[in-house]
């Protein structure tokens, strides 16, 4: 069997959030891995730049613009993958956002936001996409989660609610849809160096406190989310289910 188990030739994932950062980074960790990979966004222009970035590596990468909030977009989007490119055996469901404010003066609508763009769409992008892959009797659904899926800090209640949901939907979607042949497992990175995080990896007073706090002594680099990916989308993952996968560099393992 050897590494054949790693083997995505063949298979087709959809990566929500993947114009940059963490989803890009994933995307081409599975096109690498041999998957055709399909890009969502909402901006057209930034996702066409992130494929064509794919493309010239031999990856073959294609978009699917829509909102992964709005239910109707979604369910269409969907439909046009399965049509247009070929049945979806992989999804990683990826888009996300983050708003920093003292909880006691959070405004309502960024709370709004944060529930429908970190909850809201893993819920409507895995259950449309689950509405096809359970005839097939097979596939894989990745929900990015987060050390905030178990750890708090000042000034991101809300972005931790969120993130704690998405860990226990994903165990819920795995208690409901394992039946049918689909496992579903989260990917929960730690702190990693991304254009979302490039102000606190510059901010040297919270760098230095991450790597006193990190047993790894670092900020993680986005490459090293790749192998967890890949294991979780392949066939090495066939008996994990319901299971969140920390990348953290054991941020998560002590006080």
């Amino acid at each position: 069997m050897g590494l054949a188990i790693f083997d995505l030739t063949g298979r087709t994932a959809l990566v929500t959030g993947a114009s940059k950062g963490i989803g890009l980074t994933i995307a081409r960790g599975l096109g690498r891995a041999g998957a055709r990979v399909v890009l969502n966004a909402r901006g057209a222009a930034a996702l066409e730049a992130a494929r064509a970035s794919l493309a010239a590596e031999g990856i073959d990468a294609r978009t699917a613009v829509f909102d992964v909030t709005d239910a109707d977009a979604v369910t269409a989007g969907v439909a046009a993958i399965e049509r247009d490119v070929g049945p979806l055996d992989v999804l990683v469901n990826n888009a996300g956002m983050q708003f920093r404010a003292p909880l006691e003066d959070f405004p309502v609508d960024a709370w709004d936001r944060l529930m429908a763009t970190n909850v809201r769409s893993v819920f409507l992008v895995a259950q449309a996409v689950a509405r096809h892959m359970i005839p097939r009797r097979r596939g894989r659904i990745v929900n990015v989660c987060s050390v905030q899926s178990e750890l708090a800090r000042p000034g991101i209640a809300p972005y931790t609610a969120t993130k704690g949901a998405v860990k226990n939907l994903t165990k819920g979607m795995c208690t409901d849809w394992a039946k049918y042949g689909l496992q579903v497992n989260g990917l929960a990175p730690g702190y990693f160096k991304t254009e979302l995080t490039a102000a606190l990896v510059a901010d040297e007073t919270f760098t230095r406190w991450l790597s006193g706090r990190t047993p790894a002594g670092r900020w993680g680099d986005v490459e090293e989310l790749v192998g967890a990916a890949v294991f979780l989308a392949s066939d090495a993952a066939s008996f994990v289910n319901g299971h969140i996968l920390y990348v953290d560099g054991g941020i998560t393992a002590t006080l």
